[in-house]
């Protein structure tokens, strides 16, 4: 075992198992349907089909920050144990939970002078944020420090790739990502919008594609023009979904014809509670290294 702690939050968007199989613990998100508090914490408390058939009926999903209060509660359970504890945050650009994470290092600091707090903001979201997870739990096992870990980070997390489309853009323009003219005009004709995180993590849409078949297949697209060694690319590839495994599956078979030495499986997640909120039912999303962004 590690002399210290990797942690992220629920919206790294990764199985219980995968978590644990990576040992990586986690804080967990919360949001609202119809003004009901839950955890977002990864399909235990509400499963991921009742969640976004909840969506499809018209229930509003708010989300809401990992407050101070409770980054403190969380963090302080590691360092009473002399843990030191390095941990990675959904993307500044999406939410203020990278603040609440620095604010509650900062208060702990004096509590516990001799250990270490270090907070990184993954400039990612979902199981993108999760590729980078798995992979520093990689460098962890090979013997490398926390402070390695840190800076390993901080030098690569631009490198992650976030290259998704939806099929509607009914839950974007209710969660403020896309303008209610252009939602409309764009489900009128039958338009798909292909986005990515941008640099400083916001969601940007890059192009917009006519019919979903065609916004699969432009997702592949990019990553041949994205990823290192572009169709030689033989770095992890992860890909998540919104309630629409068909879809997911298709990218994967996609991805694995055109990337044949990609390495090991390409592994497959849903898009958790606190994202499907924003991204509604309907999104895949594909995850891969490649040139920084």
């Amino acid at each position: 075992m590690s002399d210290y702690i990797l942690s992220c939050c629920s919206t790294a968007d990764m199985t219980e198992e995968k978590l644990r199989e990576l040992d990586v613990h986690y804080i967990c998100n919360t949001y609202t349907l119809n003004g009901v508090a839950y955890r977002d914490d990864l399909g235990k408390t509400m499963p991921y089909s009742e969640f976004y058939d909840r969506i499809r009926k018209g229930e509003n999903g708010v989300t809401s920050l990992i407050n101070t209060a409770d980054y403190a509660d969380y963090f302080t359970k590691f360092l009473e144990q002399g843990k030191d504890v390095l941990h990675v945050t959904l993307s500044s650009g999406l939410s203020s939970t990278y603040q609440s994470a620095l604010a509650a290092a900062d208060l702990l600091k004096e509590r516990f002078p001799d250990r270490k707090l270090l907070i990184v903001d993954s400039r990612g979201a979902s199981s993108g944020y999760g590729l980078q997870m798995e992979t520093l739990s990689r460098l962890r096992a090979e013997g490398k420090t926390i402070d390695e870990l840190f800076d390993w980070s901080m030098q690569n997390r631009l490198r992650i790739h976030h290259l998704f489309c939806s099929t509607t853009l009914t839950y974007y323009v209710r969660g403020g990502r896309i303008s209610p003219a252009a939602g409309k005009i764009g489900n009128l004709f039958n338009i798909c919008p292909v986005m990515r995180m941008d640099h400083p993590g916001h969601l940007a849409v890059y192009s917009r594609v006519r019919t979903k078949k065609r916004a699969l297949r432009a997702l592949v697209d990019q990553m041949a023009e994205l990823a290192d060694g572009g169709e030689a690319y033989c770095g992890r590839c992860f890909i998540s979904h919104s309630d629409c495994l068909e879809d997911a599956l298709e990218v994967k078979r996609q991805v694995e014809e055109r990337f044949p030495h990609i390495d090991g499986e390409i592994e497959v997640y849903m898009i958790g509670t606190t994202i499907g909120c924003h991204s509604g039912p309907g999104t895949v999303a594909v995850y891969f290294f490649g040139k920084e962004r």
